[in-house]
């Protein structure tokens, strides 16, 4: 064994422009955590000792009464088979949509191809509040008797599922549409050699190889349907029909909110979308960074 084998190795020294980069990433993280770790601990102080000694002090008693009566007092599960009724349907029509749309403009060489995808991204650009007066008295017009519980779009969890879709569909079309036209043209030409029709080109073969961008994209919508507020406070009336985010409201008095409570109640109707992250975690990554070693 030679003398340099057993000489220590020497480490590269620490440029002070990576010190600075490493500082501020983890002041970033702990600036991003913060509110969080806020929340929790607020949530399991009773209302009593912070109202007493204010919320920056040593905690007396630490417990999940908070989220209990939260999840009791805002009957969290109805309001959670609302938003599963309304963010299933939408997640998976959007990207049926979408995929359709993006498997179109992305196989097929037509004149408005680029048109048609750029209006169908354009609508993204839109502000939601912008459209909202027109949106709302269409949605009053139309009548769905038999068909929904209040007998119109309006205030129906069917209205909701359309609105998410009509929204969505634009971003993930533009995305979808861009992974599509990475895959190898010659497997739809082969595929269109031997006889096979254009259903059979994207439903068994072209879908098939974008699972990880569907799978990324299926955990994008899921998050921001879940998380929806404002569509369902102007679409939506009848409080029983709400999502799960109103939840938060019945943990509001008249004259009085307990912070500690609402805090709990948050931190509950988080936990869906965090199980949803977790459990697509590798999809959700290898779908971001599908291309990023090409070129």
């Amino acid at each position: 064994m030679s003398a340099s084998t057993l000489a220590p190795k020497k480490h590269a020294p620490v440029r002070p422009a990576r010190l600075v980069l490493h500082l501020f990433l983890a002041g970033a993280s702990l600036a991003w955590l913060t509110p969080l770790l806020w929340a929790v601990y607020a949530a399991l102080r009773p209302y009593g000792e912070t109202s007493e000694k204010g919320y920056v002090s040593w905690p007396d008693t630490l417990s999940l009464d908070n989220f209990k009566n939260a999840f009791q007092q805002s009957d969290m599960t109805h309001y959670f088979v609302n938003t599963l009724v309304i963010a299933v349907p939408a997640v998976l029509l959007t990207l049926l949509l979408s995929s359709m749309v993006a498997f179109y403009v992305s196989r097929f060489d037509f004149r408005l191809n680029v048109f048609l995808l750029l209006v169908f991204t354009a609508g993204n650009l839109l502000p939601q509040q912008v459209i909202i007066t027109p949106l709302y008295r269409m949605y009053l017009l139309v009548d769905l008797p038999g068909i929904t519980a209040s007998g119109k779009l309006y205030d129906s969890a069917l209205g909701l599922v359309l609105i998410h879709v009509a929204f969505q569909s634009g971003f993930c079309a533009f995305v979808l549409s861009n992974y599509m036209r990475s895959l190898p043209h010659e497997l739809t030409e082969a595929a269109l050699v031997d006889g096979a029709s254009v259903w059979r080109m994207y439903w068994q073969i072209t879908l098939p190889l974008c699972k990880p961008a569907m799978a990324a994209l299926g955990t994008l919508l899921s998050i921001w349907i879940y998380n929806d507020f404002f569509w369902a406070i102007v679409l939506i009336s009848t409080g029983e029909n709400m999502p799960i985010t109103s939840a938060l409201n019945n943990l509001s008095g008249q004259y009085f909110t307990d912070p500690n409570l609402v805090a709990a109640g948050a931190l509950l109707t988080a936990i869906p979308t965090l199980i949803v992250y977790f459990a697509l975690q590798r999809q959700f990554v290898s779908g971001l960074t599908l291309g990023a070693n090409k070129g």
